[in-house]
C-alpha cells in the first residue's frame, strides 16, 4: 500500500485529481447501477420487456456516443467534457429515483449513458497527456482506483437500500455533484490545439476520415474487440453459471463473484504491470494477457464438480466460479495498461480523445454482439446437451484475439507512431497548471 501511494504521489496533481475522480465515478454509478432493475420490475412494476428497454437505451446511449463525446473534447478541449458529463449524470440520477413513467425513465436512461459518453474519452486523454512517458504506470494506477469503485459501490448502495432506492439516486446524483464542483475549481484546463477556420462539420468529419484511414488502429480494434466480450461474461456468463450450479442462491454467489473480480484487480494490477514492464514490451503484454483472459474459462468447463453432490458440489462450483473471475481480472489488469497505450501510439499521439471514443464505440458493438452469440450458445448447449460448447467457444476467443495482436505485432502493424505530441493542427494542445484551490 505505501508503495501504491507513493506511486500515486509521484505523478501531477491533474493526474491525481483524475484517478480519485474515477474511483468517484465508479462509487457513484455502480452504487445505482446493480439495483435499478430491480427497482424498475418490483419498485415500479414495470414489465420485464419495458426494464430491458430502459437498461439498453442507457448502454447504446453511452456506446454509441463515445465517438462523439471523443470528437468535442478534442475540439473543445477535457475539462468542458468531463464537466458536461458530471453535471448530465447528476441531473439523470436525480431523475431517476423519482420517474415512473416509462418516458421519463428512457429519458433519464439515456442522458446517464450519454454522460458517460461524454467524460469517458476525455479523462483518458486528460490522463495520457498529463503522465506524459509514464503513461503505462498512470493508467495502471487509474485502473486501481476504477476497481476500487465497482468494488465499494454496491456494498454502499446495499446500504442505503436500507432507506428506499431514492436515497441510492440522492446519494448517486450528489457523489457527481460533488465531482463536477470539485473538477470546476481543482481541475487544470487543458487548452485544445489551434485549429483552422474551417467548418466544425468538415473538420470534424476530416478528423473521422483519419481515424477510418489508420489501418493499424482499426486492426488493432479488431483484434481487441474479443477481450470485451469475454470482461463482460462477469455479467452474462457466470452469473447464468452460478444459476445452474446454486439456484435461488446463485445472487449471493454472483455477489462474491463480483467482489473477487474487482478485489483480484485491485491487489494484482500494479505487481503485474511492472511485472510485464521488467520482462516484455506492451504488445506481448497484451498477448499475454488475452491469454489469460481465454485460460479463464476453461475451470467451468464440465469437470469433477459436474458430478459432485452436496457440499462438495458447492465447494467445486464456487471455486470454479472464483477462479475464472480472478483470471479474467488478471488477465485484464496485465493488458489494460499497455492497451491504452496502444491507442495513443497508433493515433500518432493526435486526436487521442477521439482515438478513445472510436475504440469504445467498436468495443461496445462488439459487447452487444458477442453477448448475443454468448446467449445463443448457452441456449444450444441446453438444447444440444453440449454444455461445454461456451466455455469452449469463450477460451478459443481469447486464445485468437491473443493470436491476432501477436500477429499485428509480428509484421510491425503496432510499431509505435513517431508524431511527437503537441504538433500539428490536432495535436493535444496545451495544459494550464493554475493554482485553483
Amino acid at each position: 500500500m505505501k508503495g501504491f501511494r507513493a506511486q500515486v504521489a509521484s505523478f501531477d496533481r491533474s493526474v491525481r485529481l483524475l484517478m480519485v475522480n474515477q474511483f468517484a465515478v465508479n462509487l457513484g454509478f455502480y452504487m445505482l447501477m446493480p439495483y435499478l432493475a430491480d427497482h424498475l420490475a418490483h419498485g415500479l412494476g414495470l414489465a420485464a420487456w419495458t426494464v430491458g428497454l430502459v437498461l439498453g437505451v442507457r448502454n447504446l446511449s453511452q456506446q454509441g456516443m463515445f465517438l462523439i463525446g471523443g470528437t468535442l473534447a478534442d475540439r473543445y478541449g477535457y475539462k468542458p467534457l468531463i464537466l458536461a458529463g458530471c453535471a448530465l449524470r447528476t441531473v439523470a440520477f436525480a431523475v431517476l429515483g423519482f420517474a415512473d413513467s416509462l418516458p421519463v425513465l428512457m429519458v433519464a436512461s439515456a442522458a446517464t449513458g450519454l454522460a458517460g459518453a461524454l467524460f469517458n474519452p476525455a479523462v483518458r486523454a486528460y490522463l495520457a497527456a498529463g503522465a506524459k512517458e509514464r503513461r503505462v504506470e498512470a493508467f495502471a494506477a487509474f485502473n486501481v482506483f476504477y476497481q476500487a469503485g465497482i468494488f465499494v459501490g454496491p456494498l454502499a448502495g446495499l446500504v442505503l437500500l436500507a432507506w428506499d432506492f431514492r436515497a441510492v439516486c440522492t446519494a448517486a446524483a450528489g457523489v457527481f455533484a460533488a465531482l463536477t464542483v470539485l473538477q470546476a475549481r481543482a481541475l487544470p484546463p487543458y487548452e485544445p490545439a489551434a485549429r483552422s477556420g474551417e467548418p466544425a462539420w468538415r473538420a470534424v468529419a476530416a478528423d473521422w476520415r483519419t481515424i477510418a484511414a489508420n489501418r493499424p488502429f482499426l486492426l488493432f480494434c479488431a483484434a481487441m474487440a474479443g477481450s470485451y466480450v469475454l470482461a463482460f461474461q462477469v455479467y452474462l456468463a457466470l452469473p447464468l453459471r452460478a444459476r445452474d450450479l446454486f439456484g435461488e442462491r446463485a445472487g449471493l454467489v454472483t455477489g462474491a463473484v463480483f467482489a473477487v473480480s474487482a478485489l483480484a484487480a485491485v491487489a494484482g494490477q500494479l505487481k503485474l504491470t511492472a511485472w510485464a514492464k521488467a520482462r516484455m514490451d506492451g504488445p506481448r503484454a497484451i498477448v499475454w494477457g488475452l491469454t489469460i483472459m481465454g485460460a479463464a474459462f476453461v475451470p467451468l468447463m464440465p469437470g469433477p464438480y459436474a458430478q459432485a453432490r452436496g457440499v462438495l458440489h458447492t465447494v467445486l462450483g464456487t471455486a470454479a466460479l472464483t477462479a475464472c473471475a480472478a483470471l479474467l481480472a488478471w488477465g485484464s489488469a496485465l493488458l489494460y495498461p499497455f492497451e491504452m497505450d496502444t491507442i495513443i501510439r497508433l493515433s500518432g499521439e493526435r486526436l487521442i480523445a477521439t482515438h478513445y471514443g472510436a475504440y469504445n464505440t467498436a468495443s461496445g458493438i462488439a459487447i452487444a454482439v458477442g453477448n448475443l452469440g454468448v446467449g445463443a450458445l448457452f441456449d444450444t448447449a441446453r438444447t444440444a446437451g453440449t454444455p461445454w460448447l461456451p466455455w469452449t467457444v469463450l477460451a478459443a476467443t481469447g486464445l485468437l484475439c491473443a493470436a491476432a495482436v501477436a500477429r499485428l505485432h509480428r509484421h510491425g502493424r503496432l510499431i509505435p507512431a513517431t508524431t511527437p505530441m503537441g504538433t500539428g493542427r490536432t495535436g493535444p494542445g496545451r495544459l494550464h497548471n493554475s493554482p485553483n484551490p
